[in-house]
């Protein structure tokens, strides 16, 4: 496994990462971070870790830059998780067009912050792009989607970090199953769509 004994483990991101973590479902959310923080603890009960959530509804990279001294660099992760993008591509498809996220700005933002994080820390890096619960890759948005995940994957590569491939998992289960078994909107998931995330990251994680 990736982690080790005594490590912080921050995951910061959207909706899909916050699940809850600020009200009903505190402190962790009852998505794929939760389900990842147990099956974790559930294998690896002889490692113990400290696990923190800094999802925030609705956030794109815009919103991180915002509150990211405060969410991820002063929370001295040992990791840090970071999945952010649906919205920055979503807004443009929901007649907000002024609070999308151009692909150029979404890519130079994350940069800097994460190198932020990993000069201001030491910490390492687990990243996730974005997704569409759409099988049909020419469908505008999900075109456009994957060119957020693919800007992603490069700054894992760019960074040496663990890349986890939320739209490659959801194609695997859309190959066999419509996406209404997975979210109502293609985007949020109920719980089998968290349980298809937290796989992908477990995955990873322990690969």
């Amino acid at each position: 496994m990736r982690f080790e004994a005594g490590q912080r483990i921050v995951f910061i991101g959207d909706s899909i990462t916050d699940c809850g973590r600020r009200d009903v479902r505190a402190p962790y959310g009852d998505g794929y971070m939760s389900l990842v923080r147990a099956l974790i603890t559930a294998r690896f009960p002889d490692v113990p870790l400290t696990w923190v959530n800094r999802g925030v509804s609705g956030n794109t990279v815009r919103d991180l830059a915002a509150r990211w001294d405060r969410d991820a660099v002063a929370e001295r992760p040992d990791w840090l998780v970071v999945m952010i993008g649906i919205n920055d591509v979503w807004r443009a498809f929901t007649g907000q067009p002024e609070h999308a996220v151009p692909l150029e700005e979404y890519e130079a933002t994350l940069r800097t912050l994460l190198r932020r994080a990993v000069d201001a820390t030491g910490c390492r890096l687990l990243l996730a792009g974005p997704y569409l619960i759409e099988p049909d890759r020419t469908e505008p948005q999900r075109a456009q989607s994957d060119r957020y995940a693919a800007a992603m994957a490069e700054l894992a590569t760019e960074f040496g970090a663990p890349l986890v491939a939320a739209q490659e998992a959801f194609d695997a289960v859309l190959a066999v199953s419509p996406p209404a078994l997975w979210a109502d909107d293609r985007v949020h998931p109920d719980l089998p769509g968290h349980a298809v995330l937290a796989e992908a990251f477990l995955r990873v994680i322990t690969g």
